[in-house]
């Protein structure tokens, strides 16, 4: 599978063009009090909970590597899920670990706050730390230049994901997935009807993913959530969304009885055949390998259906932090680690294929689609590397990734993001659980929960 080179008109946050850039190196004197003889125990982010005997063997296997080169430091790790309800307090208690993952919105406040490590001149010690993508870069970035988190994993496009068993037991061809909002609706019934107890489609409900995934359907149809500092909740796209799920739940009775979904119960039910089609990023196939035990024969991949005019596809992704309370020694292991564990795979082949290597011996996915962190060139480059060990059903995915490059893809709502999300979570649930739900009524509630908050945020 060969993703495009030419058509990388992507946008994250207006406009994401997927080229090579310098990136200015600052001086933190901080970082330069490094010990490189010293003796660092390194905690860091792990799998997620519950994640399969051999996710975690193939971790231990990449650990025990690492600490042959860096012999002076012991790395300890944590599974660990983010979360938007939980991830304050832990922050804040102390509780996790000194290198942890953040989603791409929450890294200007957290540096606005003071509460990650300034990591500009640990960074620079890296050969490619000229060559990141600026336009991710800076989203780890202060106002002081310097780079406080690092572009790490998980650059996604939001996709649909749907069961090729289930389509083919509705009559569907699992070759033919929808490409409009309608064929969804039709397929999510046809699915329902002819597997009873199965949710045709699913949506996710709580702790800010149902505000997340009712923000995916607003793009999709060409709506937005924010114009500058004001919150646009009541758009017509978000109305026609949440009316899409309210006929699907209420008219066609296509989605199922479980209605409190987040990201982990929807990957679980989607995994055990309890679900025919979700929106999600495009990455999560690693997930439902890992933590969830899919069958890949079972699992496809294809564009959200796009209309209008401003229509686009959700993006966003994972940076690495680390804790502010990190030693100069700690921070210096630290950057060592985010190289090893997240980033030199796509810069240096000797580490692409021993991590490929890795990943394959303990039966784990290795291909599943990404977006550049680097340049799209770098990351095909990256691709020859490893088409040797790709595992994944990418023949059941290229209504994705043959598609996704041509989309403009459209960054989260830039201010108080997970507020926003949170007060969508409401609405979504009550159109869920309330036939006789006021979308409207719901809608101006949520825009006076979103506006305060974003009032807030400055």
């Amino acid at each position: 599978m060969k993703y495009s080179r030419t058509r990388m008109a992507i946008a994250i946050a207006g406009a994401l063009a997927l080229t090579s850039t310098l990136v200015a190196c600052g001086d933190d004197k901080k970082d330069s009090a490094a010990d490189a003889n010293a003796a660092v125990t390194l905690n860091v982010v792990g799998l997620l909970p519950g994640a399969k005997p051999e996710a975690q063997k193939a971790l231990a296997d990449e650990v025990a590597d690492f600490q042959k080169e860096n012999p002076k430091i012991t790395v300890k790790t944590k599974d660990y899920e983010w979360k938007a309800t939980t991830f304050a307090a832990d922050l804040a208690g102390g509780t996790l670990p000194t290198v942890f993952e953040i989603p791409f919105t929450d890294a200007k406040t957290l540096i606005a706050n003071g509460q990650i490590a300034d990591m500009q001149s640990s960074l620079s010690t890296l050969s490619y730390a000229g060559n990141f993508n600026k336009n991710l870069l800076q989203y780890g970035q202060g106002p002081d230049g310097h780079t406080y988190a690092i572009p790490a994993k998980s650059v996604y496009a939001i996709g649909l994901h749907y069961n090729r068993d289930l389509f083919t037991s509705a009559g569907l061809d699992p070759n033919k997935p929808p490409t409009t909002w309608d064929e969804v609706r039709s397929a999510a019934k046809a699915i329902a009807t002819k597997n009873p107890g199965v949710a045709g489609f699913a949506q996710m409900a709580k702790d800010a993913t149902g505000g997340w995934q009712l923000t995916v359907d607003t793009y999709a149809r060409g709506g937005r959530l924010e114009d500058g500092k004001k919150a646009t909740l009541t758009n017509d796209a978000t109305k026609a969304s949440l009316q899409f799920l309210k006929d699907m739940r209420w008219t066609d009775n296509s989605m199922g009885a479980n209605f409190d979904y987040d990201w982990t119960g929807i990957n679980q039910a989607f995994a055990a055949g309890k679900v025919g089609m979700y929106t999600s990023g495009q990455d999560v196939y690693t997930s439902l390998v890992q933590t969830n035990n899919i069958n890949p024969k079972q699992y496809g991949l294809t564009m959200i259906p796009l209309t209008g005019s401003d229509a686009g596809v959700l993006g966003g992704g994972t940076m690495a932090a680390v804790a502010k309370t990190a030693t100069a020694n700690e921070k210096a292991a630290a950057v060592k680690w985010i190289d090893y564990h997240y980033l030199r795979k796509y810069t240096n082949q000797d580490a692409a294929k021993k991590n490929a290597e890795i990943q394959v011996a303990s039966k784990q996915p290795v291909g599943t689609p990404e977006l550049p962190i680097f340049s799209q060139q770098q990351y095909q480059t990256y691709q020859d590397w490893i088409k040797s060990y790709v595992n994944v059903p990418l023949d059941q995915m290229t209504s994705f990734t043959t598609k996704v490059f041509d989309a403009k893809l459209v960054n989260e709502p830039a201010i108080a993001t997970q507020d926003v999300y949170k007060s969508l979570d409401t609405v979504v649930q009550a159109v869920l659980t309330d036939k006789n739900a006021d979308i409207d009524k719901l809608l101006t509630d949520a825009n006076a929960k979103a506006q305060r908050a974003i009032d807030s945020a400055g």
